[in-house]
Order: C-alpha cells, then sequence, then structure tokens
C-alpha cells in the first residue's frame, strides 16, 4: 500500500501512537496488513523496500541459523518486537529461549538481533543500535549487505552499547548469549 508521507510538521509536537492503537488500525484498515513500518516513541516510521541482495543474505542467514542454533535457541525472522507500549521494531532476526516462547520475547529475554542493512544502514547502526541499547537487548549485529562488513554491538548501557565493533566478511562472529553457534560471512555465497 503506497500512503503518502508529510514532513510538514517537523519539530511541532504530534499524536503518540501506542501499540494497541496501531493494531487497531491494522484490524479496521487504516493501515494496511502489508505495509512496512515500526513504532518508535509513538510515531509511525516507514521501512525502506527490501532490495535482491537483502532477500538473498537473509535466506542464507536464516537457512544457517535454523541449522546451527542450539535446540534450546528458537529464531524469529521479521517478527514485531515489542520493546515498549509505545515501540516496536522488526528486525530481521532475534534469537531467543525456545522455553520462554515468542509470546515471551522481551528485550531482556532476547539473546540477540540481527538487522540486515541496505538503504536502512546509517539509520541501523545509528537511531536502531540506541532503541535496543536503551530497552536493554544485549547484542545487536547491523550486517551491511553491500559489503559484508559486520558491525556488533554489546553491553548495553545509559541507552548506548559500549561496546561496538566493525568487523570483515571473512571474520568468525559468536554471539555471546548463544553457545556454538559461529558466522563466517565469508562463506556467504
Amino acid at each position: 500500500m503506497n500512503v503518502p508521507l508529510t514532513h510538514a510538521a517537523e519539530g511541532l509536537e504530534r499524536r503518540a501512537f501506542s501499540v494497541a492503537d496501531v493494531i487497531r488500525m491494522v484490524e479496521i484498515g487504516v493501515l494496511g496488513r502489508d505495509e512496512r513500518f515500526e513504532l518508535i516513541g509513538g510515531e509511525i516510521v516507514p521501512m525502506s523496500p527490501k532490495g535482491i541482495r537483502h532477500e538473498r543474505l537473509k535466506i542464507w542467514l536464516c537457512t544457517f541459523l535454523i541449522e546451527n542454533r542450539p535446540k534450546s535457541v528458537s529464531v524469529a525472522q521479521e517478527t514485531t518486537f515489542h520493546l515498549a507500549d509505545d515501540t516496536f521494531i522488526e528486525p530481521d532476526f532475534v534469537l531467543y529461549p525456545a522455553d520462554k516462547g515468542i509470546e515471551n520475547l522481551t528485550a531482556e529475554t532476547a539473546l540477540f538481533a540481527i538487522e540486515i542493512a541496505d538503504s536502512s544502514l546509517a539509520y541501523d547502526l545509528g537511531r536502531k543500535a540506541e532503541l535496543y541499547a536503551q530497552f536493554g537487548v544485549r547484542e545487536m549485529w547491523v550486517i551491511d549487505v553491500n559489503t559484508l562488513r559486520t558491525t556488533v554491538h554489546r553491553e548495553p548501557r545509559d541507552g548506548r552499547y559500549r561496546s561496538v565493533d566493525a568487523h570483515a566478511p571473512g571474520t568468525p562472529l559468536r554471539p555471546l548469549a548463544v553457545s556454538g553457534v559461529t558466522i563466517n560471512l565469508g562463506e556467504y555465497n
């Protein structure tokens, strides 16, 4: 669904929406079920369309994660990840303890999240990383689909990650909270 966007009220107060408001707007058709957006601090933020490079890497990574994860860990792909009453995001992947179930996915139960970025790279490395840190998600990766460079964010504190390191595609990466998993984007073809 193509919806006109406006920037006319920059700097002015706006009505903040809640997650419940957005769910209701989708239910009654104000927002289309196929629209891609996130709710950030009460503002509906349209998301960029995904290109073929993004989709190819996402498929490869999904297969890898499902096949190599410990059985005690579940993988959610593009799930609506509720962080607060006025904020939800849709990471490309979030891993969480299988015994918690997707219905109990929170910033505290998330083991780590992955964002695959193309045109959204600056947003994912900036504002989106701040959101993950603000809500205490312990680890978040941003993979640049064009270079396969991965920026690993760890140790959230005071709305920022204390550890932020960028890695070349051939670097074996291991999420801290998911033992036995090593991802090497140098193996992606």
